[in-house]
């Protein structure tokens, strides 16, 4: 997925850390999650790259 294709999140609305900090439908950490909003675009495209090459965002875990 390229930059001009990615949505403003990767939020999938499967929404659940239940096990541990990282959400099961977009890979963010409960953390990067709060702070969204007020990341930089480097720092968004940083999380985005990481959860792309981790198979996120999963519609259904």
């Amino acid at each position: 997925m390229s930059v001009g294709e990615r949505p403003d999140t990767p939020c999938v609305a499967v929404c659940s850390t239940l096990f541990d900090d990282v959400c099961r439908g977009c890979g963010r950490t409960a953390d990067e999650v709060a702070q969204w909003v007020a990341m930089t675009k480097e720092q968004k495209d940083a999380v985005w790259e990481r959860i792309l090459a981790q198979g996120y965002p999963r519609r259904q875990s």
